[in-house]
């Protein structure tokens, strides 16, 4: 082979670019992964920040259900006298205050995530994914705080978890991704239209309503269950339910399929008009 001088060889003569389909994709995965570390800091400091010069610090993670749980007991189970299931009112509430509770917080904070953190997105590049995927992490640790009041009152009342209790990482993982899902559509559409900033606080109020936080699903005529599926937190909500409290052999598998597969496509469409945006955010935010 005859000798070729570097400094007369083109650029394109002494390199080969191979341009392959789906290699942007898989080279985006790869680096989150690499980035993982700019994850663990920013849910780090969140979760510094979120307490930082407050009187009773992370108590305010057991406060916030626990003060909602009074509220619907009171309104539901003692004024309005719906029935229970079988199990204390407070106990049924607030296996539904705790998904509840993770859902609308990260759902808040993850729309907004983006223009908190507009100074870090335009100066350097790193996978935006991570800083709507910190803001749900920061509130799963609230999640597993607030937790700790429900064995509490498990214990007060006697009430033991069934063999139905190993099922709860699966609706666990269903309300994870259902937070980040409609979480990072949310945040993707407040960066071009900050009219969202107004719009997410209502979907928080009118879906605490429409969810069955302060009552059973079973009071929901059979005929509207399906229907009333379509509400993909109350697959996650029957299923922490079912999960905690068992004794419920009626469990409506359907209603959770179905919520799965809403959150699937939420979860799909979010990322795929993330990506399609991504591009524009330094220049739109």
């Amino acid at each position: 082979m005859a000798y070729q001088d570097p400094k007369t060889t083109s650029v394109s003569d002494r390199f080969e670019l191979v341009i392959e389909p789906g290699r942007e994709f898989r080279n985006y995965w790869r680096d989150i992964w690499q980035y993982r570390e700019l994850l663990y800091f920013l849910s780090w400091r969140d979760i510094l920040v979120r307490y930082k010069q407050t009187a009773i610090g992370v108590t305010w993670a057991i406060l916030r259900p626990l003060l909602t749980m009074v509220v619907f007991t009171a309104i539901f189970g003692y004024l309005a006298k719906l029935p229970s299931e079988g199990v204390p009112y407070p106990i049924l509430v607030y296996t539904a205050m705790l998904p509840w509770q993770f859902f609308s917080s990260s759902l808040s904070e993850c729309s907004n995530s983006f223009i908190t953190n507009a100074n870090m997105l335009t100066k350097i590049y790193f996978p935006r994914l991570v800083v709507p995927a910190s803001a749900v992490i920061v509130n799963l640790v609230d999640f597993l705080i607030s937790f700790i009041i429900l064995g509490a009152l498990m214990a007060w009342y006697r009430f033991a978890p069934g063999w139905q209790v190993i099922t709860l990482p699966l609706f666990l993982s269903l309300g994870f991704l259902a937070s980040f899902g409609i979480g990072l559509w949310m945040a993707t559409l407040n960066v071009k239209y900050r009219d969202f900033r107004y719009v997410v606080p209502f979907i928080v109020q009118f879906g605490l309503y429409v969810s069955p936080v302060g009552f059973s699903s079973s009071v929901v005529p059979g005929k509207w269950r399906l229907l009333y599926s379509l509400n993909p937190m109350v697959g996650v909500i029957d299923g922490f339910r079912w999960a905690i409290l068992g004794g419920e052999p009626r469990f409506y598998w359907p209603g959770f399929l179905l919520s799965l597969a809403i959150t699937s496509v939420m979860l799909l469409f979010a990322f795929r008009y993330f990506r399609n945006t991504e591009r524009k955010f330094a220049d739109i935010i």
